[in-house]
């Protein structure tokens, strides 16, 4: 029984897979069983990301924490629960990163989901997916249809094993001046998560060096195969940190109490003998 995160957002440009990359590593780094499954079978960043990784690993030699990966293929609901069975077993966490528009396979993750993680700019073009504002006061006036879609997925959820969706929105290339719109979305947010029941953390910057990673699967836990660090390595590292903390992940223990928990549930009582 691992701990699903799914990062789920149905727009693009949100640094969605980048998080989701980097939050998979930083797990696997701590010395956990990590597996990772890209639902965007057409632009299979996450793929192609952990891809790149497995190269540079062969290439150069290095000891890097590697995730199980694998791309569905957008299609076949068989392939689709096959891979989640796989992928789950003998696995702590299972991260999965989802496209950015309306996906039928994307809502079954978020319902299967125990950390949900909506990326999201800085922008009330991004703030449109999860509300509406008020043009001239910049209040919320209501929810909007996504996070109508969380609410229910939510209560699915409930329903079918008592459990809750932990609902994370990171804000993700926060400009480090503060600016008027920054606090107008900031705001917001505040006054949405009240009414549907998210939380709000920090994400990661605007910063060049997690582009420029991709191409060998870098990441910003890899500092011995990055080599020297300038200072927008450091706080690249720092803010990631802060990211990890803030997402509350139960660590190994929790996660290995709760399976031990779920198979006493399951297997059949032991009979009294002296009876």
């Amino acid at each position: 029984m691992p701990h699903v995160i799914v990062f789920a957002n149905e727009k693009g440009g949100t640094g969605k897979s980048t998080t989701a990359v980097h939050v998979a590593i930083a797990l696997a780094a701590k010395g956990a069983r990590v597996s990772c499954l890209d639902l965007d079978h057409r632009q299979r960043t996450v793929g192609r990301y952990l891809d790149n990784r497995a190269q540079t690993i062969r290439s150069k030699g290095l000891d890097l924490p590697m995730p199980r990966h694998a791309t569905h293929d957008g299609e076949s609901e068989d392939f689709f629960e096959a891979t989640w069975r796989e992928l789950e077993r003998d696995c702590d966490y299972l991260v999965v990163d989802t496209p950015g528009r309306d996906d039928y396979f994307a809502r079954t993750a978020a319902t299967l989901s125990n950390t949900l993680v909506t990326p999201m700019n800085d922008s009330f073009v991004d703030f449109d997916l999860i509300g509406q504002v008020d043009p001239d006061t910049y209040q919320v006036t209501r929810p909007s249809f996504y996070s109508e879609l969380i609410w229910d997925a939510r209560k699915q959820r409930a329903r079918a094993d008592g459990t809750t969706i932990d609902w994370v929105v990171l804000r993700n290339r926060l400009q480090h001046i503060e600016a008027r719109n920054m606090r107008r979305v900031s705001d917001a947010l505040a006054q949405l998560a009240k009414r549907v029941g998210f939380r709000i953390i920090p994400g990661l910057g605007e910063r060049v060096i997690y582009r420029e990673m991709f191409p060998q699967g870098l990441t910003m836990i890899d500092a011995k195969a990055i080599g020297s660090m300038g200072i927008g390595h450091v706080a690249a590292r720092q803010e990631l940190r802060e990211m990890m903390a803030a997402l509350q992940l139960p660590d190994l223990g929790e996660i290995t109490a709760r399976a031990q928990s779920a198979e006493m549930a399951e297997s059949p009582g032991v009979p009294d003998v002296a009876a």
